[in-house]
């Protein structure tokens, strides 16, 4: 039943995804988080529901059209699940917004592989990893992104390895002269000033401690398989395979680098984790076990949140 509706790409699935992310939403900000909901506060998570839900059709966008799934809808059901284990994300509107911006930045950079307008994407890449630091400092590491990206795909153009600084420059100039206007010239040394905010708390607590383990073993098993998969088949996808790995290990060392309460940012992990779990999942061969695991997946992120509610 469910390989049915989201085994294909059909608008339905789009409202289907969209709808559970929107009461989800709201579920976590009036049940689960503790913050509180002034008509201000209301607007401002309006209007980053508003980015989250548009991250699925990126999300969604960058799959398909870089062919890193089938025709089906797998990875946004995933993605959606996803933050159903992990509802503290959808609590944590830097992590929303800084998720997006990362979103858009590995979208160019996977695009750079068509080998047309590098220097652009390039350029346009180092922006979005710029604006997604303004939410956390510590996303500046995915500039280790960007010069994989170049790498990868372009090295010996020496112009390609200068186009980040040009961004930077570029960025440095108009966020100084916006807060020039907002008279708040102190706002960059204040934001990126890099303190480890380590939270070992969060790591002790059993609860957030076996989900993250558990999330991670599933993504390096499913990893593994992927490209022991792409391997046999031949396909040519295992450099921009390689990307998504180091995109995933970044973001795992950006949650470790930020743990500090209420502050969540492992939702910048989500979109590689749904890549290698959808081509897991695509890969088995009988309908009636894709079935099963299917409900699994959906059943299980359900199971967690009931329990993590009624532990609250």
């Amino acid at each position: 039943m469910i390989s049915s509706i989201f085994g294909k790409t059909k608008p339905i699935n789009h409202i289907i995804v969209l709808t559970f992310l929107f009461l989800l939403y709201w579920i976590v900000h009036f049940f689960v988080s503790d913050s509180t909901n002034t008509n201000e506060q209301l607007l401002l998570k309006t209007l980053v529901l508003t980015v989250l839900l548009f991250s699925v059709f990126v999300v969604n966008f960058i799959v398909k059209r870089n062919k890193m799934t089938g025709p089906n809808s797998f990875a946004m059901l995933f993605y959606a699940m996803l933050m159903l284990v992990f509802p503290e994300t959808l609590a944590d509107n830097n992590a929303i917004l800084c998720s997006f911006f990362l979103l858009l930045a590995t979208r160019r950079l996977i695009s750079v592989r068509s080998l047309k307008n590098i220097k652009l994407k390039i350029f346009d890449a180092t922006l979005w990893v710029l604006i997604s630091s303004l939410f956390y400092e510590w996303a500046l590491i995915f500039f280790l992104l960007v010069f994989a990206a170049i790498y990868i795909y372009e090295p010996k153009n020496i112009r390609n390895w200068m186009v980040p600084f040009t961004g930077i420059f570029a960025f440095f100039v108009i966020t100084y002269c916006i807060l020039i206007l907002a008279n708040n010239t102190s706002f960059l040394l204040e934001h990126y000033a890099f303190d480890l905010k380590f939270n070992v708390s969060y790591f002790l607590d059993w609860g957030n401690s076996s989900k993250f383990i558990i999330y991670i073993f599933i993504v390096l098993f499913t990893t593994v398989f992927s490209f022991l998969k792409l391997g046999k088949t031949g396909l040519g996808k295992i450099v921009t395979m390689r990307l998504v790995v180091l995109s995933f290990i970044l973001g795992i060392l950006l949650k470790t680098l930020v743990s500090t309460p209420g502050a969540d940012p492992l939702m910048v992990t989500f979109f590689p984790a749904v890549i290698f779990i959808t081509n897991y999942v695509e890969s088995i061969q009988r309908a009636n076990i894709t079935e099963v695991v299917l409900i699994a997946s959906i059943f299980i992120p359900f199971l967690v949140f009931v329990s993590s509610l009624l532990l609250k």
